[in-house]
């Protein structure tokens, strides 16, 4: 949770449960930020919330202190075993960085926390549900494979926050969404909570559907973009941009630089040339092991690594601090993902650039980008020295796609349901 950008409410004055506050305190947190102090109040008073926030704002920690808030308040019978909580997110990435930030504000509720994805550690995983969880944070389909083993149950969740709910629908993932929460008490029953970068129609439809009246709040991310982001754009031919590219990076002093692209073989691409330049770069897409990519993000995120070429798998719910620089190698084809991808820098409130380069492929979604972010992104004619000619590109190596994930076999006995459970008193009987 980032501590700038923050508003004048203090933690303190929300009522949180005092194993939250020592938390916080500990970790330095003492006043909220926009989306926490909008939907915090309403969530600690069991209310359903449907937020809109920028990526970057705290809208993590918002839904985790009203999860755990509400556990740790709330008395359970002996006879029930967890999860209490479930919370779902579109990339394994994104599950990480949550579970993190659990494991962060939780660490005195001496609740068990469970971060369940795909691409690896299938057996720990299970093990770790087996032994007992209070919330579980992953993505849909690992889920879906362990509930169908019978590994654990979906009959006493309390609380279930979907985060990056856009982007649930971009990957496809909602009849798996639907799936999990058709098999939960009814929403009138539960607390439910929907964060998004974007309140579209299909999100809220989701909401309605699923919620218990939510009440809706819109935080404007710094009106759509952020403030603090130098946009430029440049118009160059689709042959031109590796040259432009190259020139800019020799020209400037960009620090730690993400280059988006819309495809992985432009991902190869780029980065090919930026080695065989000099410039030390690795590729993150969808397809790379779940270990390399989180290897290349710490080394990245250390500074280690300078310039990280992603697909838009990268452009939402990593949290990387710092980044000086977002080139849109490829212009995005929806414009909602301009606004992800130049969020990864300024974030909460630091400052940062963005450089277009706006080619005969892909310049067609421009008009909708600059309508939906309502102004004109600033164009600038390339320097003649910035257009060098490239050294030859350096050969990557054909990637594999590691080991297969193991899917369910559709058993009820698959392994015992975990029961540690959570940390807190059992009701009282009349």
């Amino acid at each position: 949770m980032e501590k700038d950008h923050m508003t004048t409410t203090d933690f303190r004055s929300l009522g949180l449960t005092p194993s939250l506050l020592d938390s916080l305190d500990e970790a330095g947190y003492t006043h909220c930020t926009p989306i926490q102090a909008a939907t915090l109040p309403l969530a600690l008073k069991g209310k359903d919330v449907a937020g809109q926030a920028q990526t970057g704002t705290g809208k993590s920690a918002a839904f985790l202190l009203a999860t755990m808030h509400h556990l740790m308040e709330t008395p359970v019978a002996e006879d029930k075993i967890g999860p209490w909580a479930l919370i779902l997110a579109p990339t394994r990435e994104l599950a990480l960085q949550i579970h993190k930030d659990a494991e962060l504000l939780g660490r005195f509720t001496g609740m068990n926390r469970v971060a369940v994805y795909g691409g690896t550690g299938y057996e720990s995983q299970r093990r770790q549900i087996e032994a007992g969880v209070d919330i579980m944070i992953g993505t849909p389909g690992r889920i879906i494979d362990f509930y169908k083993q019978g590994v654990f149950d979906l009959k006493n969740i309390e609380v279930v926050v979907l985060d990056e709910a856009d982007r649930m629908f971009d990957l496809g993932f909602i009849n798996d969404i639907r799936y999990l929460l058709r098999r939960m008490p009814p929403p009138d029953q539960r607390i439910n909570m929907l964060y998004s970068a974007t309140l579209s129609h299909r999100v809220m439809e989701l909401a309605y559907e699923h919620m218990n009246e939510p009440e809706v709040i819109r935080i404007e991310a710094e009106q759509v973009t952020a403030d603090k982001v130098n946009q430029r754009l440049f118009h160059v031919a689709k042959e031109d941009k590796i040259p432009l590219l190259i020139g800019l990076f020799k020209a400037h002093e960009m620090n730690r630089t993400i280059v988006f692209v819309n495809t992985k073989r432009g991902a190869d691409h780029v980065t090919g040339y930026l080695l065989g330049n000099g410039f030390e770069a690795e590729v993150i897409s969808g397809d790379i092991p779940q270990t390399k990519r989180e290897k290349l993000l710490q080394r990245f995120q250390s500074g280690d690594l300078p310039i990280l070429v992603a697909t838009d798998v990268a452009a939402r719910g990593l949290h990387i601090p710092d980044v000086s620089h977002v080139v849109n190698f490829d212009l995005p084809q929806e414009a909602e993902d301009y606004v992800h991808r130049i969020g990864r820098t300024a974030r909460a409130g630091a400052s940062g650039d963005a450089i277009s380069l706006a080619c005969d492929e892909y310049v067609y979604s421009l008009p909708d980008i600059e309508a939906y972010i309502e102004q004109k992104i600033p164009t600038e004619v390339a320097d003649p020295e910035w257009m060098v000619k490239p050294e030859p590109p350096k050969k990557i190596a054909r990637r594999s796609n590691g080991p297969k994930g193991r899917g369910g076999n559709g058993s009820r006995n698959g392994g015992k349901r975990g029961g540690g459970g959570r940390r807190r008193p059992a009701a009282k009987a009349d």
